[in-house]
């Protein structure tokens, strides 16, 4: 009896070291599958800060748990199920989908960049528009995409584990990602809150640096809106390019490989400048796929009218 009991106990403390070990090897692939995703995690920071400005201070905080919920909502209930079910039994309908997300995306920068060249985003300014669930229901359709790419780039570096582990990893990733977005973008927005309290305090350290947040942020904040808008252009205008290379055009991905490896052998910076091209390259074919769709659904419209307007007087 004593004899089975110890064989019970060390086939209990196997199990364990085996539950562990996978534990590891979970954990170990959710940061792995992370960390290959921070270039779009990084997009998704620049691009939500833009949706609170215009926003009264104290619902700044509000909308982001807002679009965070909608964010996780987006991961967990709608992307991962789809993204499981189509890489288990139609993993070649994955491309297809993510292009036209990336297209939207394209759609949503190039229309920013027509707002601010035809003078239509200072009009919806100064007319004071700032509806609450448009910026929330807006801000998560963005964020749909997005986290569309991350969890497509984290499904890919784990294609190869068992579909129970690769769930399990995604979770984690989703959950991650999630928190590290919204939780860096709310300290963004409020930074200039903490700065007012600093320049209360009688350190005139706490003061000087207090001021410098009050006055930065704004400009913070303004950058980060056009890093935004680039970045969905840049992010967009990538997904399209390899995604047109993956169902068999290889002629625009090959040129684009073929200017970085113009200029990867530059000494000391090679490698950033062929990321700098590579990233010029996208956001150019982000800027021209979006603005082919902005003057199909606005710009070519808004002249119909126009000139129908001209007519009948």
């Amino acid at each position: 009896m004593a004899g089975g009991l110890v064989a019970l106990l060390d086939d209990i403390a196997a199990l364990v070291k085996l539950a562990a070990a996978s534990v590891d090897d979970v954990g170990a692939a959710a940061a792995k599958a992370s960390v290959k995703a921070t270039g779009v995690v990084v997009d998704d920071t620049a691009v939500t800060p833009r949706y609170v400005e215009g926003l009264a201070p104290e619902r700044e905080l509000p909308i982001i748990k807002k679009i965070a919920l909608g964010s996780l909502r987006n991961k967990l209930l709608i992307i991962l199920p789809v993204i499981m079910v189509l890489s288990q039994f139609v993993p070649w309908a994955l491309t297809p989908i993510l292009m036209v997300g990336g297209a939207y995306l394209a759609y949503e920068g190039a229309e920013k960049v027509w707002e601010i060249l035809s003078g239509h985003r200072e009009e919806k300014a100064e007319a004071g528009e700032v509806d609450e669930d448009a910026v929330v229901s807006g801000a998560i359709r963005t964020d749909f995409i997005l986290s569309a790419e991350i969890m497509v780039i984290a499904l890919n570096e784990v294609d190869t584990e068992p579909f129970l582990s690769r769930l399990i990893i995604l979770v984690i990733v989703a959950l991650l990602i999630t928190a590290l977005v919204y939780g860096v973008v709310g300290l963004i927005v409020k930074m200039d809150d903490v700065g007012l309290h600093l320049a209360k305090r009688e350190s005139g350290t706490s003061q000087r640096v207090g001021r410098g947040l009050v006055k930065g942020m704004p400009k913070l904040l303004s950058v980060l809106s056009t890093v935004g808008i680039a970045a969905m252009l840049w992010v967009g205008g990538h997904i399209l390019l390899v995604g047109v290379d993956e169902l068999g055009w290889h002629a625009l991905y090959d040129l684009v490989h073929h200017l970085e490896e113009g200029v990867a052998g530059v000494a000391g910076i090679g490698g950033l400048l062929a990321w700098v091209v590579n990233t010029l390259a996208s956001a150019l074919i982000g800027l021209v796929v979006g603005g082919i769709i902005v003057a199909v659904l606005h710009v070519i419209p808004r002249r119909t009218k126009h000139d129908e307007a001209a007519t009948s007087h």
